[in-house]
């Protein structure tokens, strides 16, 4: 592929709900602008931007792919990113590499949950935007319906560009409502669509439709405002050169009528993407650190280079690739920069344009542009690759911490040896993953953004690492604690030829308030244990509080005051006293209210207003506490409370109970004691597995 400058790029991301047809939009872009041979489709598994095994396999983007075309002596860098909650990070991050974004609605569904999470994404990122209502071929898909979702939810300045000619089976085709001219494609074309006059029925609401667009345009700016109130209407090329303006000051937002499956309206889209949407030369300059100041670096060639890494895979054959955009300067193939902030050196070898899986061979890259390259030694998503002279490093990505955790077992020794070679792999390419073992129950643990998230991580290590794993809930990291006060004597006396054992101790145990852990105190006076010995006591205690009373877990947040006690000159020692401090703990707790604790999440979920009376009520069930309620549009979100215990099914669940449009986050608040029946039953399982465990010891 040939390099483009700066003015002839643009960086495209589609965004939208998951099965909103992403994927299609790009496979008919791709097959348009002639990048590719034939129109490919996701139900065949031959996408250029779903080619992951996982992602054929389950029908859906998992991660951002990103392709490149030609048009009009263009190139447009569309990067296909993923549109389910729990892949959302993901897209968010390519977000970051694009200068303008396609938002994808299904003209059957309407704007869901994972639409409005990405419009207010590119909201925050300010990018300018058009909406593509797509499926409009499908059963039951509806323009005027669709519309009115899209009102509802994004405000008066949507405006359609287009109106479909037929809906349903009967969608052949497009009317451009600002050159008033209708265009049809068939299934044997090239993806361009024929020019015909507006057939009759449908004239009305074209020229309704072409003054409301007047209207809009000519209220963005002030000029054309008095012409439209002067001459009553504007100019065609004022409505374009109008309509252009305000799309990159993102004061207005087209929307377009498309089919990717039959590739339908792909070629209007290309021009609007050309002619409107901004190159990275008229987006507003980046901040950036250089030498501990911030400064501001705009995309150009004039200043040095630099790059931001916005993704990187893991390919069991080519090894690590990497995706950035060239933030300044022109990156040339074998270039040598520095990773800012390491100071580590990478070789930019055999630098590409990405078309899917596929490495188009370029010589260089002008800034703005993005590319990729394989087996760099150091970079991680998020690194800032520069110039020496010049080390400006780009801000960190923010990554949601993880919402589930469940336990992974390797299936043999062999996959044991493998599993965490093969996971930090797979976590240098997704953010939000997590392996990590936890230090109370002894188990390794993969945390994600849901289920299928950590599903597909297994799954993933199995087809490209051959790591066969199994996946569990994970044990819940219990505690036990003291509710009240005991005084006791921990008396340790064993006679045995020759030298005997004798260690004898007084403590007071009391609670102390919650997360202060424990604290250990010598009250002894008189010499009544020498002071050598007190540490043996104090050893006693932490070991045998580690193995709890209850039900076998850590016990918290008490003070033991040791006051008092005898000795023998012969037969005491650092194991007799540490022995009668056992003694002393097992007594101490048998008078001292222990009681179980269990950890409480703070819970965050995101779902549509419709749902929040059932999903309170859900919570309730779970004995979850509400701590807040917000509204932002026509998402609600709560806060509450919840007990990890009740969290552990809660992915699969809030999919059921909102057909997949909400999500949910959760991170460790505090300790809180176990109500009596579910601790009853806690300990009662405890006692049954140690007593499994002793019979199969005695077998």
């Amino acid at each position: 592929m040939k390099t483009y400058e700066t003015k002839d790029i643009r960086n495209v991301g589609i965004v939208g709900h998951g099965h909103c047809g992403k994927t299609s939009v790009v496979a008919g872009l791709l097959y348009a602008a002639g990048a590719t041979s034939r129109l490919t489709r996701v139900d065949e598994g031959n996408t250029v931007t779903d080619f992951d095994e996982e992602e054929i396999n389950r029908k859906l983007t998992i991660s951002t792919a990103v392709a490149a075309a030609e048009w009009q002596k263009t190139k447009i860098n569309l990067l296909d990113t993923p549109g389910f909650n729990m892949f959302v990070n993901d897209a968010r991050t390519a977000l970051i590499a694009a200068d303008s974004a396609i938002v994808v609605v299904d003209a059957v569904a309407g704007v869901e949950s994972g639409t409005e999470k990405m419009w207010q994404t590119a909201a925050e990122y300010n990018l300018p935007r058009c909406i593509v209502i797509n499926k409009l071929d499908r059963d039951r898909a509806s323009f005027d319906r669709t519309m009115d979702s899209i009102r509802e939810r994004f405000g008066t300045d949507v405006v359609p560009i287009q109106l479909p000619l037929g809906e349903q089976k009967d969608f052949r085709g497009v009317i451009d409502l600002i050159r008033m001219k209708a265009f049809v494609y068939t299934s044997d074309g090239d993806g361009k669509g024929a020019e015909i006059p507006i057939p009759a029925e449908y004239a009305d609401a074209a020229r309704e439709g072409h003054e409301k667009l007047v209207e809009a345009v000519a209220a963005g700016k002030d000029e054309l405002m008095e012409e439209f109130f002067n001459d009553g209407t504007l100019p065609q090329e004022h409505v374009i050169s109008g309509l252009d303006e305000e799309m990159r000051e993102v004061r207005i937002f087209p929307v377009l009528c498309l089919s990717g499956l039959h590739d339908i309206g792909s070629d209007w889209l290309l021009n609007l993407i050309v002619e409107a949407f901004p190159s990275p030369a008229d987006r507003p300059a980046h901040k950036v650190q250089l030498n501990g100041k911030e400064i501001e670096r705009r995309h150009t060639d004039a200043q040095p280079a630099s790059a931001f890494v916005f993704k990187t895979t893991a390919d069991p054959f080519a090894g690590r690739i990497t995706f950035f955009k060239v933030l300044s300067g022109t990156v040339k193939n074998d270039a040598h920069l520095f990773i800012s902030g390491k100071g580590t050196e990478e070789r930019l070898a055999h630098i590409g344009a990405p078309l899917g899986k596929t490495l188009l061979p370029v010589t260089e890259l002008h800034a703005g542009d993005i590319g990729a390259v394989a087996k760099l030694k150091d970079t991680l998503t998020g690194h800032t690759l520069a110039d020496k002279s010049s080390p400006v490093e780009f801000s960190k990505i923010h990554v949601p911490e993880p919402s589930i955790a469940f336990a992974v077992e390797a299936k043999s020794r062999g996959d044991e040896d493998k599993m965490g070679n093969a996971l930090h792999k797979l976590l240098e390419e997704d953010l939000a993953l997590r392996f990590f073992r936890d230090p109370q129950t002894k188990e390794f643990l993969v945390a994600g953004a849901g289920q299928q998230h950590v599903e597909i991580a297994v799954s993933r290590l199995k087809k490209r690492y051959g790591v066969d794993v199994t996946l569990k809930a994970p044990k819940i990291p219990y505690r036990e604690t003291i509710r009240g006060f005991a005084d006791v004597q921990g008396r340790h006396k064993k006679q045995t030829g020759g030298h005997g054992q004798f260690g004898d101790c007084w403590i007071k145990m009391e609670p102390l308030p919650r997360g202060a852990k424990f604290e250990f105190a010598n009250a002894t006076f008189g010499g009544s244990i020498p002071k050598n010995f007190i540490p043996a006591i104090e050893k006693g205690i932490i070991e045998t509080a580690e193995r709890g009373y209850l039900a076998g877990h850590p016990m918290v947040d008490f003070k033991v005051t040791v006051y008092d006690g005898s000795y023998h000159d012969v037969d005491s020692s650092e194991l007799a006293f540490k022995l009668a401090a056992r003694k002393a703990f097992r007594a101490a707790m048998a008078t001292a209210k222990p009681a179980l604790l269990e950890p409480v999440m703070n819970v965050e979920i995101h779902a549509p207003v419709e749902f929040a009376g059932d999903l309170m009520g859900d919570l309730n069930t779970r004995r979850g506490r509400i701590s807040g309620m917000d509204t932002q549009g026509a998402t609600q979100v709560l806060k509450a409370q919840v007990p990890m215990s009740e969290m552990l099914t809660y992915q699969s669940d809030l999919t059921s109970m909102t057909q997949g449009r909400a999500s949910f986050s959760m991170e460790f608040d505090h300790y809180d004691y176990v109500p009596g029946p579910q601790a009853d039953k806690i300990i009662a399982a405890a006692k049954a597995a140690r007593t499994g465990e002793e019979e199969t010891d005695d077998e």
